[in-house]
């Protein structure tokens, strides 16, 4: 008789992770790790990804670490095949990748708006489309995007930030549509200000400091295992008959 209690447990997946290098992104392929599957870690960043490849593989897990520009479609196509090339099968796709340039909506430039939006948004869907003609050859697959709570309210000088993540919450449910008859699950997390060490100097601001403190509503900035603990939900067969949904981690900001 198949159990009832939901199962965590991802012995035998891959998981592709990007982003993977150090920070949010390094946090899910080690919580991933630690839960069974084996790792596709890719970022551009060499050393970071080095020493990432090293922890992980340092758990008992095979790791292929992949050096990838996301804004280059050619180099996407070539880390998925690859991949799975590597694995004969890619399981889980996570992408962490992404890059914020606060600016007024006034200040922001074109150079700004085209570096926020071929990252968070153009690579994103590309990484989606390689891996996702994998996971559809295959019949499965579970997809989790990194969107942010900027992507359901509006935060100060944000502008091509959120309308990446809000572009991002919309192609999730499309994939999601779209993707259901190969059942892939298509889902993303919206995570709220997170404590890593690239937002340290954001927060040594008391001001805006102060302005997250007022819209968490637990009182505390976001950790990194936060996420992972989200994206983990959303990975497993725990979350089997959720997709297209996008599951805020964000202390109730956007609760009002």
């Amino acid at each position: 008789m198949k159990s009832n209690i939901p199962n965590f447990d991802l012995t035998g997946k891959v998981a592709v992770v990007t982003g993977a290098a150090r920070g949010i992104g390094f946090a899910i392929a080690e919580t991933l790790a630690n839960y069974g599957a084996d790792i596709v870690l890719v970022d551009r960043l060499h050393d970071e990804l080095e020493a990432s490849r090293k922890a992980i593989e340092e758990i008992g897990r095979r790791t292929l670490s992949v050096e990838a520009d996301l804004t280059k479609v050619v180099e996407i196509n070539a880390m998925a095949k690859k991949a799975a090339a590597t694995f004969g099968h890619l399981d889980i796709l996570v992408t962490c990748a992404g890059i914020s340039i606060p600016q007024m909506a006034v200040d922001v430039t074109e150079e700004a708006w085209d570096k926020v939006l071929d990252i968070n948004l153009k690579g994103l869907f590309f990484c989606c489309q390689a891996v996702g003609k994998v996971m559809i050859a295959q019949k499965s697959g579970k997809i989790i995007n990194m969107s942010s709570q900027a992507a359901s309210v509006a935060i100060p000088a944000r502008a091509t930030y959120s309308s990446s993540k809000g572009a991002l919450n919309m192609l999730t449910k499309l994939l999601a549509l779209e993707w259901a008859p190969y059942n892939i699950k298509v889902n993303a997390v919206a995570p709220t200000f997170v404590e890593t060490k690239l937002t340290e100097a954001m927060f040594k601001n008391e001001e805006f400091y102060r302005y997250c403190m007022d819209n968490i509503l637990l009182g505390r900035m976001a950790k990194p295992a936060d996420v992972a603990g989200a994206v983990l939900y959303l990975a497993s067969s725990a979350s089997d008959l959720v997709t297209g949904h996008v599951l805020a981690v964000d202390g109730g900001w956007t609760v009002r």
